[in-house]
């Protein structure tokens, strides 16, 4: 991803106020008050003062104090403190980046707003984030870095970067001429702060949160996260379009957001959270993160195992076999430093175990790999979807790519004491939209 620079103004309290009290929105002056008025809708704009570029910190002052049940309704900026335009090229980019690193080894790409002070959250409480409406900016871009980062810099040692205006009255973009995507935005980033003072990179997602790239975070979920400081302390960023599962290229359909509505309460008491969980109105979803993939895999089996426990009130091993019953598990990303896996656990239990065709259907194209090494079954899954787009569908190697990184979805196969297996699905219809 993209690493910039921007002059960062000292932040002022009276800038901020000015910028809310603009909009006829509640004022940080009166909702850090005691009114008993209920809970507010307050918006916070992304600008200098309100967004970090590429770190966490968890020493950083609060850009805004809330109270819990208030919605926060954010903007966001687009990669590089809103440097990455259009038309800006590949060799710009990398260059960028490099430049970046080399100044601030570390630093994650992300433009970040926040941190959001919760009033009453306590280490050891759970966060409630309820998503709710999300309005993108009209412009989003993927690309590949020529020979490094993404799923497979050695094959790709060229690099690219594509621009694309969103349709945001029919909800889709088009790759190029005949083929359109679904628009479908979810934040990249929610997190908290770390217990640990200092400086973090924005890229390794973790138990609070971060850049865990899970799809299904779209409007109408809930993410749970656990509290380690005092106020929880509630970035966003990482915004995005749509994605594939896998974002195999090492972006996404990357974008900012007008508005990002979260409402967001504190949980005292109950089980106390080690890894967050996502909530929609059919499912709960457990994660495991990890360098190694297995190592993600397994404690994905272990997380989604104690979820269904706890919410069924059964045993561990009952838990295990309505885990197996109703398998439906992908894969996230796996160029985040800390590749990604979660399950899809419905709360009807009559649901059964989703079926994932094995070969093509009139749905979809499939690929699929098994190995002893899960990492080496998603890289020739994920390989093969990109060359069978480059010779069937006559893209370039390139745009298969990026194709895939925003659009296929590459499923987990269930637990075995042999291979592991992976399959990945290109939807058909993205070549049959009027």
């Amino acid at each position: 991803m993209y690493h910039g620079t921007f002059p960062l103004r000292p932040r002022t309290a009276a800038a901020l106020l000015l910028s809310i009290a603009s909009l006829g929105l509640p004022s940080l002056h009166a909702q850090a008050g005691a009114d008993a008025s209920g809970p507010r809708t307050i918006r916070l704009e992304g600008t200098p003062e309100t967004t970090q570029f590429g770190w966490y910190n968890n020493a950083t002052p609060p850009v805004l104090r809330i109270r819990s049940g208030d919605t926060v309704v954010m903007e966001t900026l687009i990669h590089g403190h809103k440097q990455v335009v259009p038309d800006l090229s590949i060799d710009q980019l990398t260059t960028r980046a490099k430049q970046e690193q080399a100044e601030s080894p570390g630093r994650g790409p992300h433009s970040i707003t926040g941190p959001v002070y919760v009033e009453g959250a306590k280490p050891g409480d759970t966060l409630k984030i309820e998503i709710g409406r999300i309005v993108p900016t009209a412009y989003a871009l993927n690309f590949n870095y020529p020979g490094f980062a993404g799923a497979f810099p050695k094959q790709f040692p060229q690099g690219q970067v594509k621009y694309f205006y969103l349709d945001l009255a029919r909800q889709r973009f088009e790759f190029a001429p005949g083929i359109f995507v679904p628009v479908r935005p979810f934040p990249g980033i929610v997190s908290v702060a770390r217990a640990e003072p200092g400086p973090y990179g924005t890229v390794p997602p973790g138990p609070f949160g971060g850049n865990l790239d899970i799809n299904e975070m779209v409007s109408g979920t809930t993410l749970y996260l656990p509290v380690f400081v005092d106020g929880a302390l509630l970035w966003s960023g990482d915004s995005h379009a749509a994605q594939g599962n896998g974002e195999i290229n090492l972006t996404a359909l990357e974008t900012s957001f007008k508005e990002l509505h979260l409402r967001v309460s504190v949980i005292k008491g109950g089980a106390k959270l080690d890894w967050p969980r996502i909530e929609s109105p059919t499912h709960w979803m457990a994660i495991g993160y990890d360098r190694d993939l297995n190592v993600a895999f397994d404690l994905l089996q272990t997380q989604t195992v104690k979820l269904i426990a706890e919410q069924d009130k059964i045993s561990v091993e009952a838990a295990r076999r309505r885990m197996t019953a109703t398998w439906d598990c992908r894969i996230s990303e796996v160029i985040n430093v800390l590749k990604g896996t979660y399950c899809m656990i419905p709360k009807d239990k009559t649901v059964p175990a989703a079926a994932v065709p094995d070969r093509d259907d009139a749905r979809y194209f499939v690929t699929r790999a098994s190995d002893t090494d899960l990492n080496k079954a998603m890289d020739t899954a994920s390989m093969a979807m990109v060359e069978r787009l480059t010779a069937e569908k006559k893209l370039s190697r390139l745009d298969a790519y990026s194709l895939a990184s925003m659009t296929m979805d590459c499923r987990l196969g269930p637990p075995s004491q042999g291979e592991r297996e992976v399959r990945c699905l290109m939807r058909k219809d993205y070549w049959k939209a009027a």
